[in-house]
C-alpha cells in the first residue's frame, strides 16, 4: 500500500491542478448539442431563441440552475476565474472522496472474504497491516 501512496498522491495533485487552472481556459462556446438544438432558431446577440423553429425552443432550465455550482463555477463568488477554479477543486476532491471510500469498502470485503477462506479470523492475521 506504502508504494502506491505517492502515486495516488501524485495524481491527485495533478488533477487538482487541471481542476483549478486549465479547466478555466476550456473554450466558452456551445458544443455539439447545444450548436445542433439551436439550428432553425432565430438567436439575438445574448444567444436568447426570438424566433425560428429548433429542439431548443421549448427548453427550460434545469430545477438545480440556481445551485450554487451551476454552470461548472462557484455563483456566491464574484470572480469567474476564481468560481471555476474552486468548483473544479471541490469537484475532484468529492470524486476522489468517493471513489477512495469504494475502493476502501471493497478492499475491506475482499480481504475478509479471502481471510474466511483461509481460516483466519474476520480482518486477517493479527498484526497484518
Amino acid at each position: 500500500m506504502k508504494r502506491n501512496t505517492g502515486f495516488l498522491l501524485a495524481g491527485l495533485l495533478v488533477s487538482l491542478l487541471l481542476a483549478a487552472v486549465v479547466s478555466n481556459f476550456a473554450s466558452g462556446s456551445p458544443d455539439g448539442l447545444d450548436s445542433a438544438s439551436t439550428k432553425g432558431c432565430v438567436l439575438d446577440e445574448n444567444e436568447e431563441i426570438v424566433g425560428g423553429s429548433c429542439m431548443a425552443l421549448g427548453a427550460e432550465d434545469h430545477e438545480l440552475a440556481d445551485s450554487p455550482f451551476a454552470d461548472y463555477g462557484l455563483t456566491a463568488l464574484d470572480n469567474e476565474f476564481l468560481g471555476t477554479a474552486v468548483a473544479g477543486v471541490v469537484g475532484v476532491l468529492l470524486t476522489f472522496a468517493v471513489a477512495g471510500g469504494l475502493f476502501w469498502l471493497s478492499r475491506g470485503r475482499r480481504q475478509a472474504a479471502e481471510s474466511a477462506a483461509a481460516g483466519g479470523p474476520p480482518g486477517g492475521p493479527v498484526g497484518a497491516e
